[in-house]
């Protein structure tokens, strides 16, 4: 990554590169909220899952490129790459950390 992120952030996409869900999970707060693609996870259970899906049903490669502070949260945009429609395309990651564990995370284009 070309930019700095905040230690939560980056443990994040350094774990997204990859299909471990539960690395993923433990960058969250347990009651953390995630949104993408329209739908609401809600707990480290429920976005472990989501994870596992979501690397079930795409291949790609993320790289963020820009950082901003809106209203609060850690909104990062990053250029994703695969084999999903519309790819390639570059979503806006918007995090709302607590310490060192995200509190909440949507992905929106």
């Amino acid at each position: 990554m070309a930019i700095e992120l905040p230690a939560p952030i980056t443990g994040y996409f350094l774990v997204d590169q990859g299909t471990d869900a539960d690395a993923i999970s433990r960058n969250f707060t347990e009651g953390a909220t995630v949104r993408d693609e329209g739908h609401t996870y809600v707990g480290r259970d429920a976005i472990r899952r989501w994870k596992i899906a979501s690397s079930t049903k795409y291949h790609y490669t993320v790289e963020p490129f820009a950082v901003a502070v809106e209203a609060g949260l850690t909104v990062v945009t990053a250029h994703l790459t695969g084999d999903f429609p519309g790819s390639p395309i570059d979503l806006r990651y918007r995090f709302a950390l607590d310490g060192e564990r995200i509190a909440g995370l949507e992905i929106v284009a």
